[in-house]
């Protein structure tokens, strides 16, 4: 099941490599995201660039993968120079921050195609129901209820999206029509 969603354009807005090109429109992304030229992004700076800056109305209405992505990012980098908080993701961070921008926003995909109901939340059988999904995602599952006890941590009785991602980024799952 194709998403529709043009993963060129999405990767393209997201520089995260390391050739000169993309450091060199990272460094241009950076300043344009950091609205008060303190060196370091909030979340709401970061919302806001993803809105007016990358102009990328996909990425900005996936709310749940710029969180994640954000939480990932913010102190992943232990500076001296800046005392920053931890709220927030310094010009160090911020390539890593744009790769899980592109991580979790693939990951939230998935886990919008296995949500059948659109709740935000993951069922029982709404994860037997998309066992030939994940299958195609790279993994079979022999015992789905297992496998979903294992996935609930906080034993809810349903998989809620940093479940699912922790899950999904152990497993090595990969949406089949992206272009990674």
């Amino acid at each position: 099941m194709s998403t529709g969603i043009d993963w060129q354009l999405i990767t393209s807005k997201l520089p995260a490599g390391k050739t000169a090109e993309e450091k060199a429109a990272r460094s241009e992304l950076f300043k344009q995201f950091d609205v008060h030229s303190n060196g370091i992004l909030s979340l709401a700076e970061v919302d806001k660039g993803i809105r007016d800056v990358l102009q990328c109305d996909v990425l900005f209405n996936c709310k749940p993968a710029i969180m994640r992505a954000f939480q990932a990012a913010k102190g992943a980098h232990k500076s001296t120079k800046l005392e920053a908080g931890p709220d927030s993701v310094e010009r160090i961070e911020f390539r890593l921050l744009l790769s899980y921008l592109r991580q979790y926003f693939e990951l939230y995909q998935m886990f919008a195609q296995v949500d059948s109901s659109g709740d935000r939340r993951i069922s029982l059988s709404e994860f037997v129901n998309a066992r030939d999904k994940i299958k195609r995602w790279g993994l079979e599952i022999s015992d789905p209820e297992a496998q979903f006890q294992m996935i609930d941590k906080n034993g809810g009785g349903l998989v809620l999206f940093d479940e699912f991602a922790e899950w999904a980024i152990k497993e090595n799952l990969d949406l089949e029509d992206n272009d990674d």
